[in-house]
């Protein structure tokens, strides 16, 4: 475990040091050359294990750098000279429009000669386009830029496009569709099936629930309108309606529960779970969050389909150093991805503490049904506020909003999240299937989804509403951001280190 979280680590710092100063080969060399000084010293001087690892963590700094480095290439020049000129281009729309207010964002991928760029167009909503289709879209070229927002904080909007493959805006202009999505297309044929599922949801429940519903299963804002986004945000759940890693893993079980009771061999339930997790992102669309939770179910499933045993801590390292392998840019530039893995490592390494400290100050009957209740509950308030707390450096340092209110009303809703999903899942099938023919059938299976949506909204809206309820926070420093981890990092071994003291005295005596 200790070279596995030196590499990772090692990695990680490295390309987050290369995202935030550019610099050549030097730095990485010079890292490399000190790799090899503690792997010498490894052989000759004692401690050979601190040794070991430093050498190890030093040799992937170097690799995060290089890595970082190859990421970070400049955008085609064949596009470039195209800046600020009214161009025409002919594309492939690549994912599913981000319908807007007052907008739209279509992601294209666009290519001249042997140069390919993924490019995002700024069109009004009366175009009808579809993932898979191939359009000619009119407008003036430019390049992505940096903003501040409205707290204060500077947005690499330019880099967060990057990770996503974005190298260019095209506004001001038309788009249409040439061609529509050949029959083969999977992704054109996933887009059909979500837009299928959502049209169901909209015959089985009303809006905004309709909205929510859809948020909650699949992610995405779209039909909530700005006033009841704002309060998500403000009342601290705007988590639970955009596609994160909490909703894939709530899918990944109830998979892995339904394959245990058919009684299929293991291996079959590995492929056959694989493949319904993938499909389901695929259906939601793939993002940084949803894939990093996919990767650690699927080391579940694998685990349970061979024998071994899953620890939750490696597959969240693991994980991690695949996806900044593939695209290091998610680390410094993608707020979702970091906000995803420090909820999953609070919920992973802090969580149990919590609950350590919830036996100590108040221990549980011995009374099963009891005890299963008081276990029950002690869990979600664990769950919930290891979750809050591992975010809350990171939260404040990217939105600039604290929120007072967040953790009373995450615990007052993330018990019925999967509830929720379970319910949307239902209404949406039913209204795509049978509510196409027969729409009363379709709101009376969207009658108990309606109650919880209705709760949910009921809940954002009122903690939105209290008193000091959240409040901006001024731009500071992101190394007051690691301070605040190590000191959490510093405070949690010690409570554990507490803990451990207590209730072996207590249970000596």
């Amino acid at each position: 475990m200790g070279i596995l979280i030196a590499a990772v680590s090692g990695f990680a710092g490295g390309i987050f040091f290369r995202s935030l100063f550019y610099f050549g080969w030097e730095p990485a060399a010079f890292v490399l050359i000190l790799a090899a000084l503690f792997g010498g010293a490894m052989l000759f001087a004692e401690p050979r294990r601190a040794y070991s690892l430093a050498a190890a963590f030093l040799l992937c700094v170097a690799f995060g750098m290089a890595r970082s480095a190859v990421a970070d290439t400049p955008a085609p020049e064949a596009f470039l000279r195209d800046l600020r000129h009214r161009v025409s281009y002919e594309g492939v729309v690549v994912s599913d429009p981000d319908v807007r207010e007052k907008s739209q964002r279509i992601a294209i991928e666009v290519r001249s000669g042997e140069s390919v760029a993924g490019m995002l167009a700024v069109m009004p909503l009366s175009a009808d386009v579809r993932v898979g289709d191939r359009v000619r879209v009119n407008g003036t070229l430019s390049l992505p830029q940096a903003f501040e927002t409205e707290n204060g904080r500077t947005f690499r909007y330019d880099k967060y496009l990057q990770a996503r493959g974005i190298r260019f805006l095209i506004s001001f202009g038309s788009i249409y569709t040439v061609e529509r999505a050949p029959w083969y297309s999977v992704s054109a044929a996933l887009a059909r099936v979500k837009h299928s599922f959502l049209d169901g949801l909209d015959r089985a429940l009303p809006m905004p629930a309709a909205a929510l519903a859809g948020g909650i299963v699949i992610g995405g804002k779209a039909g909530l309108g700005p006033k009841l986004t704002g309060a998500f945000t403000r009342s601290g759940l705007v988590q639970i309606i955009v596609l994160s890693g909490y909703n894939v893993m709530i899918v990944a079980e109830w998979v892995m529960a339904f394959l245990a009771l058919l009684l299929l061999p293991r291996r079959l339930q590995f492929f056959a779970g694989g493949a319904a997790l993938l499909l389901f992102v695929g259906i939601a669309g793939i993002s940084a969050t949803a894939v990093r939770a996919a990767i650690m179910a699927l080391i579940a499933l694998y685990a349970r389909a061979t024998g071994r045993s899953y620890a939750a801590s490696r597959a969240l390292l693991v994980a991690v150093l695949l996806m900044l392998i593939w695209n290091p840019l998610y680390l410094a530039f993608d707020p979702g991805f970091g906000l995803s893995v420090a909820a999953t490592a609070g919920i992973i390494w802090l969580a149990p503490i919590i609950e350590r400290m919830m036996d100590f100050v108040n221990p549980s009957s011995d009374e099963g049904l009891t005890k299963s209740k008081h276990g029950f509950w002690k869990n979600a308030v664990a769950t919930t506020l290891a979750a809050q707390i591992a975010v809350l450096p990171l939260l404040v340092y990217n939105i600039g909003l604290l929120s007072l209110v967040a953790l009373p009303a995450n615990l007052l809703v993330n018990t019925f999240v999967p509830l929720a999903m379970a319910f949307s899942a239902i209404a949406g099938v039913v209204g795509m299937t049978i509510g196409t023919f027969f729409p009363p059938v379709a709101t009376i299976a969207g009658f108990p989804a309606l109650v919880l949506m209705r709760y949910f909204i009921f809940i954002a809206q009122k903690a939105a509403e209290l008193p000091f309820a959240a409040f901006a926070l001024p731009p500071f420093p992101f190394w007051l951001v690691i301070i605040g981890y190590a000191a959490l990092i510093a405070a949690s071994k010690r409570f554990s280190t507490t803990l451990q003291f207590k209730f072996a005295k207590k249970a000596s005596t």
